[in-house]
């Protein structure tokens, strides 16, 4: 199944948690935050969203930090995905 954006919307996929730390402790999954950096899997046309129009920035592939408390989770196929709009992407990571 494959899942299409709408609008300004885009689909993420969240990498892993770190599961140690810098100094080689082992975290359980209780202790592990939320990863706030993911792939881009799906973007939007994007177009006229509330009277406004808006190009998108972000691309398939992309790396990206998003906000904490950002978009809808959904599973699909045994994977986490998760949608929000392009506006809660902070930064586009470069290698």
């Amino acid at each position: 199944m494959k899942i299409k954006p709408l609008f300004d919307r885009i689909v993420i996929e969240p990498l892993d948690a770190e599961e140690k730390t810098k100094s080689g402790i082992v975290l359980l999954a209780k202790d592990q935050e939320k990863p706030q950096i993911a792939s881009v899997v799906a973007v939007g046309p994007g177009g006229i969203v509330d009277g406004k129009e808006v190009k998108m920035v972000v691309k398939v592939g992309d790396k990206v930090l998003y906000s904490k408390y950002a978009g809808s989770e959904y599973k699909l196929d045994d994977k986490t995905y998760t949608v929000m709009r392009q506006s809660d992407v902070l930064a586009v990571i470069e290698d």
